[in-house]
């Protein structure tokens, strides 16, 4: 018997997020306070919403720390599992760290789902980690009526060489080192099983190269583009260092069907809650609807979005000083 695994979740991917507007209201109680009397310095917590958390340990090191998990993003067991790690490591990459040691999360329809499929899930898990230089070591698994999979990672960071998302400064260009169209793509194969070997290929390609070059480069701005679209996460980006992003789309870089699959109608719910989210803080210009929804589309496992220019990457834009009337992000 074939299974199509998208076809057991509501969603798919970083598109079943909580919308990051009832989110940053969820934690807002969970920042600030009395530190722990604890080891070490906590460097990078939820204040901005960063990508992973980071905590000094010694002078010249920090751990840093995220968990990352989602329902089925792709029919084939193991493709899902080789997109959910490269997923969950990227955010130790957007911080400028290297992943050290993984333990896989897993939830099981075990009733109605072989386990022989949750096997080959992490199967692919543990072969990305492994191109990664990371260890799996265990994890935790529950009986879920849907599929989910994912990682708690944690890695190590030089804390004088971190890439935060609070950090810009105007005077920058902003590089994008995946093309976007992943969500739109993902919706499509949900609904007709049509395979995209393109939008795997992106999704399974690790941040790795690029989280280099921009250490190299002395970038110390970054976050990586995922559940809450380019749009999204350059709000939080913006907001966080008090400056204005300007985005270039006709500089921005597109799989191949993405804008085939956006004109049928293949758009996540989860792309137009992004859209919706920020349109209070977005300066459009003439910009088409649906260029802004492609530009919101919400990627899994998307490229790194820093600030600072690095080699064989596109430039899609620039941070410039914050504008008067709070706008965030204008697009042109």
């Amino acid at each position: 018997m074939t299974y199509r695994l998208t076809q057991y979740a509501h969603g798919g991917g970083c598109a079943c997020k909580i919308p990051p507007g009832e989110l940053e209201s969820v934690v807002a109680g969970l920042v600030g306070g009395t530190p722990p009397d604890g080891p070490g310095e906590l460097l990078v917590g939820l204040d901005d919403g960063d990508d992973a958390a980071v905590v000094r340990i010694l002078a010249d090191t920090a751990v840093v720390a995220t968990a990352d998990f989602f329902t089925p993003v792709l029919d084939d067991p193991y493709d899902w599992g080789r997109v959910a790690a490269a997923n969950a490591l990227s955010d130790v990459y957007a911080m400028g760290g290297t992943p050290v040691v993984a333990v896989n999360l897993l939830g099981w329809p075990r009733d109605v789902l072989p386990m022989e499929l949750a096997a080959r899930v992490l199967a692919g898990g543990l072969d990305v980690a492994r191109e990664a230089g990371c260890h799996v070591a265990g994890g935790h698994s529950v009986d879920d009526p849907e599929p989910k999979y994912g990682m708690a990672v944690t890695g190590v960071a030089d804390p004088a060489a971190l890439m935060r998302n609070d950090a810009g400064v105007a005077g920058v260009p902003l590089t994008l080192t995946k093309p976007l169209g992943i969500g739109v793509l993902n919706s499509r194969h949900k609904q007709t099983g049509e395979s995209f070997p393109e939008a795997v290929a992106a999704m399974t390609t690790l941040n790795r190269d690029a989280s280099a070059a921009a250490l190299k480069a002395g970038v110390v701005c970054a976050t990586d583009v995922t559940g809450f679209g380019l749009l999204g996460h350059l709000h939080k980006l913006a907001r966080a260092s008090g400056v204005t992003a300007r985005v270039d789309a006709s500089a921005v870089p597109y799989l191949d069907g993405a804008r085939d699959a956006l004109a049928a109608g293949y758009v996540s719910g989860g792309t137009r809650r992004n859209l919706d989210w920020v349109r209070p803080h977005l300066d459009a210009g003439s910009v088409t609807e649906d260029e802004l929804l492609l530009l919101a589309d919400a990627q899994t496992s998307g490229g790194l979005l820093v600030a600072g220019e690095l080699p064989g990457w596109p430039v899609i834009g620039s941070l410039v000083p914050r504008r008067a009337d709070g706008v965030t992000l204008a697009v042109r």
